[in-house]
C-alpha cells in the first residue's frame, strides 16, 4: 500500500453521526438546573464546580453519541411534566387504596394477571407505560410482549383500572410528536 493509499483510506473513514447543537444545550441546561436545585451552596466556587461537572457529562454523552432526540426529548415540551403531575395523582390514589386494603382485612384483595394494550409505536413510549404500571401501588408490569403488556394487579378494581386504557391514552399522548 503505497503513502497516498492509506492517506485515502484514512479519509473515508465514517463520519460522526451529525447531533444537533440544541439537544447538548438542552441537557446541559436540565443537568445543570437539577444540579442546583440539589446542589443547595451558591458559592460562585461551587457553582463553578458544578457547571464545569455538567459540560464534562454532556460531553461524555455527546462522545458516546446518546446526545440526540431520544436521549434528550425536547421536542416533547411541556408534556412530560403535565403526565407526571397526573401519574403522581395516580400514584396517590393507588397507595391509598393498597394502604386500606392492608389495614382492614375486610376489603377484598383478588390478585389476577391481564394484558393491556399499549398503542405506543416506539420502546421508549411502550417503556414508559409499562413502567407507570409498575410505579402505580397495586399493580405490576411482568413482561412486554408486541404490543401488549403483561400485568399483575392487586385487585379487581386495579385491573379494571389499567385495562381502562386511560393511562395507555396518555402515555400514546406524550409520545406524540409536537
Amino acid at each position: 500500500m503505497s503513502l497516498s493509499e492509506s492517506e485515502t483510506v484514512r479519509r473515508e473513514r465514517p463520519k460522526r453521526a451529525a447531533r444537533p447543537f440544541r439537544f447538548s444545550i438542552a441537557l446541559g441546561i436540565v443537568l445543570f438546573g437539577i444540579w442546583l436545585l440539589w446542589s443547595g451552596h451558591y458559592t460562585p466556587l461551587v457553582i463553578t464546580f458544578g457547571l464545569v461537572s455538567c459540560v464534562g457529562v454532556v460531553l461524555l454523552a455527546g462522545r458516546m453519541r446518546i446526545v440526540d432526540e431520544e436521549g434528550v426529548p425536547i421536542q416533547l415540551g411541556i408534556k412530560p411534566f403535565l403526565y407526571a403531575v397526573w401519574l403522581v395523582k395516580e400514584i396517590v390514589q393507588a397507595n391509598l387504596d393498597v394502604a386500606r386494603r392492608i389495614l382492614n382485612p375486610r376489603l377484598p384483595i383478588r390478585p389476577q394477571v391481564i394484558r393491556v394494550k399499549a398503542s405506543q409505536q416506539g420502546d421508549l413510549g411502550r417503556v414508559i407505560y409499562a413502567n407507570s404500571i409498575t410505579l402505580t401501588p397495586g399493580t405490576v408490569s411482568v413482561d412486554v410482549e408486541g404490543d401488549e403488556i403483561v400485568v399483575h394487579a392487586l385487585t379487581e378494581e386495579a385491573a379494571a383500572e389499567d385495562a381502562s386504557g386511560e393511562m395507555n391514552r396518555r402515555v400514546t399522548a406524550l409520545e406524540e410528536r409536537c
